[in-house]
């Protein structure tokens, strides 16, 4: 018993419990002291200040009916119906939209039904029907038919407010629904338009709108019109009339009656002066009697609660030990409370490790289903049922569009942030903020996939603009970064139209506009061949090159860029562009000896710069610094007197010209004796005929290929006048050129 009594563990349970006692018995006299009187008129004042709030939700609901039917009104379908009394059904139809949306917008607004003097159509937010049919299945009633309605339009009222009653109403297209709806009749006493329209709303919808449950318990809660009708009831039997003959107050001014065991709160509305009633129980019964059971309970739960603390110390300490010997500190002696604090800080600890591996786990598992889903090919039935699990965190929505997310770095592998990890989640966490359903994933590289997901497939212009924004001010919130996005199509949320979701993102990549906005919309990319590629100028910055003139070759190739630019061609357009002028000066810098290995590190360091460029800027500047690379050489070789490459690539660019020995000579600083000699040992032929030969083969390419004369043909590859062209072509060919072309024809 000494042992138990001085362990530590024993104490502090006790004691704890002691306390536990203390905090009870102080809070029951406190009970006690205030007397359940007192809380009862803090009861009524707190339900008074929500009956006040429930009012203005009331005002403020009616409101809002009132300005729907201003907006139904002012919808410019007036003349809808001719004068031969037939509908123009496309404006019916596109008011029938509207009428959706607006109450789509309202959630305790059951329908809007339109209709007009001259015809027996009605126009609903759920579409249109004939009046009859309308009041005879869909909401059916044995006062409030078509007739009633109809009648009540030829005469002149005011906005009036129905009571809320039982209609029969056609819910699922199979049976029918009781549900208790208020209608709210337009007024014509002024007409607006020429519009008959009912507003049915929704009383359950209503109430949780307005939020009853907030009342006082067992309170309840009547709406009468100006006229003291009854609109709605919380409950069946309210007994009012002759409670309502005692009752007078102006607009704005409350005042109670008290009958038997209720209180009745009466209050005016200042917005349309319906008056509410709220009718609360009246004190509480045997309250004397309450206050003797309260003092007996406090003394037994005082004694029973001592008794229970000694025994319960005593039964507690044995789980306390077993505790102690799961956490491996059962044989230790000391503070038996801090040893399990300790323990369970460890298992915390462990257990937020494998949390953030679950975390991490997951995270890719989801990655992996994502990019399955990208793929049209069938996989594994296992493997489908193992990652099927998470495709309902992508599909939260009836659709979904797919966006990409490319980033373009001013310098090469330099993160504005950490990692790609918190790229992603910054990307993630703007969507959000956005209030956007997403997720967000990381494709390789920094190229970022984003599922956003709508509850319907219209307002995409709106989805667009806003998308358009988020990514505007994510680029400013990463210096250094420079972002394009592309939008898919809208889609149903079906894992099967992933493929198509990401195939638009692919193809419409390089149908970008030069100088298109962050964003590109699939749905807006038209297709447009307006390239400005000048190919005599192409040829020429190749001579220029050739000839080693730096500064009118840069001029060429400035030119063109900068006019396609004008043309605000598209990306891939660019990108020809750019690599027809890429290659024109590759050839030429074949043609000054480069190994085939250094020109394959060239094109690959072009095709990085196109890929990383942040503007055109780039591909200019590495386009200017290959152009002064191959001027520079092409001086060199020229030095260098005779070179064969340089030989072969001049005739091949000017075999159209006058290319007369003396001319070859000159070019290569030589004499015209030398030239020839060193051409036949170089080329195993003579300078004559391989430029003949030269000439023939593009001959040939221009018979077949285009309708020039035979003439015009001659003088392009170099010849001084057709007969000439004529024979020499004979003399390696057998036949005539006409000849060759009436061949190549037939």
């Amino acid at each position: 018993m000494k042992r138990i009594v001085t362990n530590a563990g024993l104490l502090q349970i006790f004691f704890a419990l002691l306390l536990v006692i203390t905090v009870m018995f102080v809070s029951n006299y406190i009970v006690y002291k205030n007397s359940i009187s007192g809380i009862y008129d803090k009861v009524t004042q707190n339900n008074a200040l929500i009956v006040r709030s429930l009012i203005q939700s009331f005002d403020e609901s009616f409101r809002t009916v009132n300005n729907v039917i201003h907006a139904v009104h002012g919808l410019r379908y007036d003349d809808s119906i001719q004068s031969d009394g037939r509908m123009r059904m496309s404006e019916i139809y596109m008011m029938q939209e509207q009428l959706a949306s607006l109450v789509s917008n309202i959630d305790y607004l059951e329908d809007i039904i339109v209709f007009y003097d001259r015809s027996n159509l009605a126009v609903t937010s759920r579409g249109t029907s004939d009046l009859g049919t309308l009041f005879t299945t869909k909401y059916r009633h044995e006062l409030y038919d078509a007739d009633y309605w109809r009648s009540l339009s030829s005469t002149k009222h005011d906005l009036k407010t129905f009571p809320a009653v039982d209609y029969r109403v056609y819910s699922d297209g199979v049976q029918y629904k009781n549900k208790r709806l208020m209608a709210i009749v337009a007024g014509n006493k002024f007409r607006l338009s020429s519009k008959n329209i009912v507003m049915l709303v929704n009383v359950d919808a209503l109430m949780k709108h307005v939020d009853q449950k907030a009342m006082l318990p067992g309170a309840s809660l009547i709406v009468m019109d100006a006229d003291r009708n009854i609109l709605l009831s919380t409950e069946d039997s309210f007994g009012l009339m002759e409670i309502l003959d005692d009752v007078y107050f102006k607009a704005g001014s409350e005042t109670s009656v008290t009958r038997e065991d209720f209180e009745y709160n009466f209050y005016k509305s200042d917005y349309n002066s319906f008056i509410y009633i709220d009718k609360v129980p009246y004190q509480f019964q045997n309250i004397d009697s309450v206050n003797k059971a309260n003092r007996f309970i406090m003394v037994t739960a005082i004694v029973c609660a001592l008794l229970l603390a000694g025994s319960l110390s005593i039964y507690l300490y044995k789980p306390i030990k077993d505790i102690l010997k799961l956490f491996g500190e059962g044989h230790v002696k000391g503070n038996d409370f801090r040893k399990i604090h300790s323990g369970i800080l460890r298992i915390q600890l462990e257990n937020e490790s494998y949390r953030k591996q679950l975390e991490l786990v997951d995270g890719e598992m989801r990655k992996v289903v994502f990019f399955q889903s990208l793929d049209a090919y069938p996989h594994a039935e296992e493997q489908d049922a193992l990652l099927r699990r998470h495709y309902p965190d992508f599909f939260r929505k009836k659709y979904f569009v797919m966006l990409s997310i490319e980033a373009v770095l001013e310098q090469r592998d330099r993160l504005p942030l950490e990692s790609i990890e918190a790229f992603v989640a910054r990307v993630r966490e703007t969507l959000t903020t956005e209030r956007m359903q997403a997720e967000v994933f990381h494709q390789g590289n920094l190229r970022f996939l984003a599922m956003i997901g709508l509850d319907q497939s219209t307002g995409r212009e709106t989805l667009i603009r806003r998308l358009g924004n988020l990514i505007v001010r994510l680029e400013k919130e990463l210096p250094g970064c420079s972002l394009r996005g592309c939008v898919s199509r809208t889609y149903e949320s079906q894992v099967s139209n992933c493929p198509a979701a990401h195939d638009d993102i692919v193809l419409a990549a390089p149908y970008r506009k030069m100088k298109d906005a962050v964003l590109l919309d699939v749905e807006t990319i038209r297709y447009e061949w307006n390239v400005y590629f000048p190919f005599e100028r192409v040829e020429k910055l190749s001579n220029l090159l050739l000839n080693g003139r730096r500064d009118e070759a840069v001029e060429i190739i400035q030119e063109t860029l900068r006019e396609n630019m004008e043309r605000n061609v598209h990306r891939n357009q660019f990108r020809h562009v750019a690599n027809a002028i890429f290659f024109s000066m590759l050839q030429v810098a074949e043609g000054n000896g480069n190994d085939r290995q250094a020109l394959y590190r060239l094109e690959l360091d072009f095709q990085r710069t196109w890929e990383g460029a942040t503007g055109v800027a780039d591909i200019e500047q590495a386009l200017v610094r290959l152009a002064a690379s191959v001027a520079s050489q092409s001086q060199s070789e020229q030095r260098s007197k005779l070179n064969p490459s340089f030989i072969s690539q001049y005739i091949d660019l000017h075999y159209m010209e006058n290319l007369y020995l003396d001319h070859m000579a000159e070019v290569l600083e030589t004499t015209p004796k030398y030239f020839s000699n060193y051409f036949k040992k170089t080329f195993g032929v003579n300078y004559v005929e391989y430029l003949n030969k030269v000439r023939l083969s593009h001959a040939k390419e221009l018979l077949k290929d285009s309708s020039l004369s035979v003439a015009e043909i001659g003088e392009r590859t170099g010849y001084l006048n057709s007969s000439t062209f004529t024979t020499t072509f004979k003399k390696y060919y057998g036949i005539s050129p006409s000849e060759y072309r009436k061949r190549q024809v037939s």
